[in-house]
């Protein structure tokens, strides 16, 4: 079982200074509270020490392209502070904006590249992203349940609840598909059924 270790407080310094001031969609939570119950999600699963790491860094690309850092810098450095494999298993889950050719991707095009991308990833990856898509559907539920408004939950999601609710479904879908059967996909299915049903 993972535990503390001073690599697993590396990364948490790392993505709080990358996370700074960043709140959670519609909340006031800092947003690190996410990649910690990333690596809790991944760590109750006993998955080793490098995927928790990589849970932990798993939004800083894909939200830390700012105050004139790019992309290519931040890479760099998760690469030489964290090594290539937790490197290859953040890229793999980096949603990105453009394409190769430097073309930006609508937000579909967006969503259906990283689909596509899952099929390349490895493990570490794929444990990942279902973990990552665990604790946001599962922030949704607990978000619906305490509110007697769900539309302000739901506006808080460009896709509107059918675009949001379908999401959640067709990444657990795309995990079976490309062979990922392990069991935090029933759990991810059933937070994509709870959001159905909500």
């Amino acid at each position: 079982m993972t535990g503390y270790s001073d690599r697993i407080n590396h990364a948490f310094a790392f993505a709080a200074k990358h996370h700074d001031q960043q709140v959670r969609k519609g909340t006031r939570l800092p947003y690190l509270t996410h990649p910690a119950n990333v690596a809790i999600i991944l760590t109750r699963y006993g998955r080793p020490e490098e995927t928790v790491v990589a849970g932990i860094l798993h939004d800083v690309i894909e939200d830390g392209v700012r105050d004139g850092l790019s992309r290519e810098v931040l890479e760099e450095r998760i690469g030489r502070k964290f090594g290539s494999s937790v490197l290859d298993a953040v890229m793999a889950v980096t949603a990105r904006r453009s394409d190769d050719d430097g073309v930006d991707f609508s937000w579909d095009e967006r969503k259906e590249d990283y689909l596509l991308r899952l099929g390349q990833a490895n493990e570490d990856a794929l444990w990942v992203c279902a973990a990552d898509k665990v604790h946001n559907a599962n922030s949704i539920l607990s978000d619906l349940r305490r509110t007697a408004f769900p539309e302000t939950v739901w506006g808080r999601f460009s896709a509107g609840r059918e675009g949001t609710v379908r999401w959640y479904r067709r990444v657990a879908d795309r995990l079976r598909e490309v062979g990922f059967d392990a069991p935090i996909v029933d759990e991810l299915e059933g937070a994509a059924q709870g959001l159905e049903q909500a």
